[in-house]
């Protein structure tokens, strides 16, 4: 019933008075404001999107409600139409543009419709869309070989798939099979998917249905922020001692994590953990996998891996969003001993590896090294993260600013000592700031944290309009 109510909220919304349903002419496209009246002026552009002659919001809303799930929700009082997008922008049906800080979930690495990326994937269309790994095809494994070189250690091995979920799912089947072992040790407020396995890795109520959910293990999250030891690593990694020793037969088949939490809220696990972790786990007989779905792919700027930043190796690796700059395509990346298992009984994933998604994937590596966005995410995120520190120093409703490269998470709070979650001021915030041309995310397990996660193109004339335009809508607060 509450996502039947969020359906309809957006059908009232997209029909509320004052919007316009017909389409525009190409003059009052190009004539479109960029931003809202008081903002500050964005950065040029040298990209005008064509005239958009779709559906409009109200049209498309009124669908959705109809025969789209009734799970689905959206950010924004009003929700946004978006018909067009060049790197770190995104335009709206009447064509206005605005600076994208979110990237579709951590996604877009590269920017929007990247002309190498769209050629890679052009080129690859015309010649066959889709086969099967039953037969050769050289893009498969070209990107696998692309993918195996960024990977430290014997992790060389890799299976395609087509998400996050899919891809921590077979990791995790991986270790229950190689082990021989079934407990799984996670940390809590930690996201890995929605699926059988990884709902159960999954420590967060909101993403949990009630649904049989076995042999998962939920370790105390090593939070500097919210955390009972703060940045002290070693001492929440005892937890995981005791879960080995009090919770299961002292044998696991694994433990998975993220680097930084991404949909808990951008959470920078605390120095020293994971080398703790990892031979906590080992000693127990299991394997460490490493969920990088969005702290990989160069975003964290220091390292292309966000377990790097730890000084660890895992034994598995898990990977997706970023990786194909919005192709659907996830990939699970082991060691050569370890990838065996899956031979005692048959494996296939009927789309994992396709020709055209693992075609934008090797783009995609390509131009992270020759456009160097490894560097670009490290120096303006860094330069990034200054400001918003800055911000914090001058509005106290900012409690937190964490993270690493374009991977930055801003927490609000209505009360700094109690850390009170500011629930329903981040909302007001994110609204006056896609009024005046900014797009942000939202998470944490409070719902209060925004997720600064860009395309890596983002520059620092982006960062400085993206900071100008957070500091007036928290001065409205």
């Amino acid at each position: 019933m509450q996502r039947l109510a969020s359906s309809r909220r957006l059908l009232r919304a997209a029909l509320a008075p004052g919007r316009a349903h017909s389409s525009l002419s190409a003059a009052a496209v190009a004539a479109a404001p960029e931003n809202g009246a008081g903002a500050p002026k964005m950065p040029p552009f040298a990209y005008t999107p064509p005239p958009y002659d779709g559906p409009r919001v109200a049209e498309i809303a009124q669908k959705r409600a109809q025969f789209l799930s009734p799970s689905l929700f959206h950010f924004y009082d009003r929700p946004l139409n978006i018909v067009d997008g060049k790197m770190q922008y995104l335009f709206d049906e009447d064509g206005r543009r605005y600076l994208d800080a979110f990237g579709g979930i951590a996604t877009v690495c590269c920017g929007h419709c990247h002309p190498d990326v769209i050629e890679a994937i052009v080129n690859q269309a015309k010649k066959i869309q889709h086969s099967t790994v039953l037969y050769l095809n050289h893009a498969i494994a070209d990107f696998a070989e692309a993918l195996a070189s960024k990977m430290p250690g014997d992790l060389k091995v890799v299976f395609f798939t087509n998400s996050g979920t899919e891809a921590n799912e077979l990791a995790l089947m991986i270790a229950r099979l190689y082990t021989g072992s079934h407990d799984i040790i996670s940390l809590r407020n930690g996201y890995h998917g929605n699926a059988a396995a990884t709902m159960g890795a999954t420590a967060q109520s909101n993403w949990k249905f009630n649904v049989v959910q076995t042999g998962v293990h939920h370790a105390l999250n090593p939070d500097p922020y919210r955390g009972a030891f703060g940045s002290d690593g070693e001492k929440y990694a005892r937890d995981i001692q005791e879960t080995i020793d009090y919770g299961t037969t002292g044998r696991v088949a694994g433990f998975i994590s993220e680097a930084i939490q991404g949909v808990g809220g951008i959470v920078e696990l605390a120095p020293g953990y994971l080398p703790a972790a990892y031979d906590m786990v080992r000693k127990a007989g299991g394997l460490c996998i490493a969920d990088e779905v969005q702290a990989g792919v160069a975003r964290t700027g220091s390292h292309f891996w966000g377990f790097e930043g730890q000084g660890v190796i895992p034994d598995i690796v898990t990977m997706a969003k970023g990786i194909g700059n919005g192709i659907p395509i996830g990939a699970v990346v082991t060691t050569p001993e370890i990838a065996k298992v899956l031979t005692r009984r048959s494996y296939f994933n009927t789309f994992g590896g396709n020709p055209v998604s693992t075609a934008a994937g090797h783009a995609v590596l390509k131009v992270l090294e020759k456009e160097k966005l490894q560097e670009n995410a490290f120096v303006v995120g860094s330069y990034l993260k200054e400001k918003l520190n800055a911000l914090k120093e001058k509005h106290d409703i900012i409690g937190d600013v964490r993270g690493k490269g374009l991977l930055l998470g801003v927490e609000l709070v209505t009360d700094r000592q109690k850390k009170t979650p500011a629930k329903a001021e981040i909302a007001q915030v994110m609204n006056h700031m896609k009024d005046m041309g900014v797009l942000v995310g939202k998470g944490g397990f409070f719902g209060n944290v925004f997720r600064v996660t860009p395309p890596l193109c983002f520059s620092k004339e982006d960062s400085d309009y993206m900071i100008e335009v957070m500091d007036i809508a928290l001065s409205k607060l």
